[in-house]
């Protein structure tokens, strides 16, 4: 950590293109970092008022910059037009999981927490099967379509239904099962 707090980044990163850049792009993106991470943090925070999920988003800016570095060090306005779009997409995430949550609690013929959080059937959910788990997820809260979930799957449209059938029986079993 740095002497103000913030976490140093790593030193011997490369590039998703593989290649190193020069010491001294490296040492321009190392300042980058440590001016502005904190205001990122900042502006992350005020937006979703959750100092993790900021961090969260602060991170996902520095490591897309970091993969753009070829193109030259980023400026501080297209760090804060990223943290733009990463706070965007946590947000849609975290909109994505209530509604999955909503959704899977009225077919369980249950009430969500008042956060709209179902925290047993969270849990039910973590203790399925991958399988399971995934194609739930990637119908419920994805919203892929029956289709898309049998292509991701590597399987024909009948058979993903039935996949998915059983993936709701299987989390109702689990959802029961912490019921008693």
């Amino acid at each position: 950590m740095a002497v103000d707090g913030t976490p140093e980044p790593a030193g011997r990163v490369t590039s998703v293109a593989g290649a190193r850049p020069d010491a001294a792009t490296a040492a321009r993106f190392a300042a980058l970092y440590r001016e502005h991470y904190g205001r990122v943090v900042a502006y992350a925070y005020r937006r979703l008022g959750d100092r993790a999920a900021a961090e969260d988003c602060a991170s996902e800016v520095f490591r897309i910059a970091w993969e753009k570095i070829g193109d030259g060090v980023p400026t501080p306005g297209w760090l804060f037009t990223t943290a733009r779009y990463s706070v965007y997409h946590s947000r849609r995430d975290a909109a994505r999981r209530t509604a999955l949550d909503l959704t899977m609690a009225q077919e369980l013929g249950r009430a969500a927490d008042d956060d709209g959080l179902d925290r047993r059937l969270l849990a039910a959910l973590d203790r399925l099967p991958e399988p399971a788990r995934e194609l739930l997820l990637a119908h419920y809260w994805d919203g892929l379509s029956g289709a898309e979930c049998a292509a991701l799957a590597g399987c024909s449209a009948q058979a993903i239904w039935i996949r998915l059938h059983r993936a709701r029986q299987a989390l109702r079993q689990e959802y029961e099962r912490s019921d008693a």
